[in-house]
């Protein structure tokens, strides 16, 4: 078993130990075990610390049968110096003991339990049993939570047996019955918890929810705490002073402006798609003057280089509106690929979809449709010219 130094003191950040073994898991990643360590495991929600041993990189930490495995990139000395990153493990400890706390003052103002937590890499998260949350009340337990960071409670640690649990009043059941931890505030929290944390609240320095969102049937609160409330700051008002300049208007006129612009897009984006349909409709109809007659049949054939598929499949329907006795052969060329659409008007009994079929594996393409209509594509390995003889062929003879 190897001696957790971060349990006698979550701020040692440099140590001595001794190498106890090295060896590979199943994945042949090299790990060395120590005989003392201050680099905390992967377990609880918190993430391993990383550092090095000897200046070798410590790449992840997994606790496995008692063993604290250290990930490394090669071998280390039997004698072996450690040093943690010590910026990841605050920021750790701030997110960990800030989750408590807010954690508490959903329960306390609202009696909301936490069921879940994530301490991610950017944005912490919690999982609330409660199907809705209000704005009001995720705001009055985000400025409850800073209070009790502002009275600068102390944050304790002990080590109980399982009869002694009865003295404490517990946010919720502990999950083991040997070596239990608590995790203390006084008059705020207690929790079965074998994470790392700061030596008072004060430390955490700040607790920011970002927003909340339904999360099957519980509600995912989205936090950060400590140094990550001044990044989230630096961020967004990156962002808002950016907008503010394209924008031209006050940060605090963003929203609207902004809703302005969207609304404006959208009707751009309609007039544009009205005005590609009235195009669209007149070379239909340019199209339908110059059909030729192939084996009896009028048919009308295309091969463009500016049109995606999108608007050969409007072309040819609108073809097929304007007369139902054509078949439609359009293909798009643009850059390697090739897109082919194929129909024909409700008068005739041509099987267009297993045409388009025939023709598909000559481009190594996918595609399909029914019948009257089928549409695919694939590479461009030969020429579209090539492509429309051969679709032209299997659907008429």
């Amino acid at each position: 078993m190897t001696q957790k130094l971060f349990y006698q003191d979550s701020y040692i950040t440099t140590f001595s130990a001794q190498t106890v073994k090295q060896a590979t898991d199943q994945a042949e990643r090299l790990y060395v075990v120590l005989d003392q360590t201050a680099f905390y495991p992967t377990g609880g929600g918190q993430p391993f610390d990383t550092g090095t041993l000897n200046g070798v990189a410590v790449t992840d930490v997994e606790e496995v049968n008692g063993e604290v495995r250290h990930f490394v990139e090669k071998e280390v000395e039997e004698e072996v110096h450690g040093e943690i990153n010590w910026a990841r493990r605050f920021d750790h400890m701030q997110q960990h003991a800030g989750q408590h706390i807010l954690s508490a003052a959903f329960e306390d103002q609202f009696g909301y339990k936490t069921v879940s937590f994530h301490l991610g890499q950017e944005v912490c998260t919690i999982d609330l049993d409660i199907s809705s949350l209000e704005e009001s009340k995720a705001r009055r337990a985000e400025a409850y939570a800073n209070s009790i960071l502002q009275r600068n409670h102390s944050i304790e640690t002990k080590w109980v047996k399982k009869e002694e649990l009865v003295q404490f009043n517990l946010r919720k059941e502990v999950s083991v019955s040997d070596d239990i931890r608590l995790v203390i505030i006084p008059d705020v929290d207690y929790s079965g918890c074998g994470g790392t944390h700061p030596s008072s609240t004060a430390e955490v320095g700040a607790i920011s929810i970002l927003k909340w969102e339904k999360q099957k049937k519980q509600m995912r609160v989205h936090f950060v705490c400590g140094n990550r409330v001044m990044e989230q700051l630096h961020q967004k008002q990156k962002v808002a002073q950016g907008l503010t300049n394209v924008l031209n208007v006050p940060q605090v006129d963003l929203v609207d402006a902004a809703n302005r612009l969207v609304m404006q897009t959208k009707d751009h984006e309609k007039t544009i798609d009205e005005l590609n349909n009235r195009i669209l409709s007149y070379e239909a109809k340019e199209l339908l003057q110059s059909a030729g007659t192939i084996h009896d049949q009028k048919v009308v054939q295309m091969i463009s280089r500016e049109y995606g598929m999108k608007e050969i499949q409007k072309l040819a329907k609108t073809i097929l509106n304007e007369d139902s006795s054509v078949v439609v052969f359009l293909i798009s060329e643009i850059e390697d690929k090739l897109q082919i659409v194929c129909g024909r008007g409700e008068d005739l009994y041509l099987d267009m979809n297993h045409a388009l079929k025939e023709v598909l594996p000559l481009i190594n393409g996918k595609g399909g449709g029914k019948k009257d209509f089928a549409q695919g594509g694939g590479d461009a390995i030969r020429s579209a010219e090539e492509i429309l003889i051969e679709l032209v062929k299997v659907s008429l003879q």
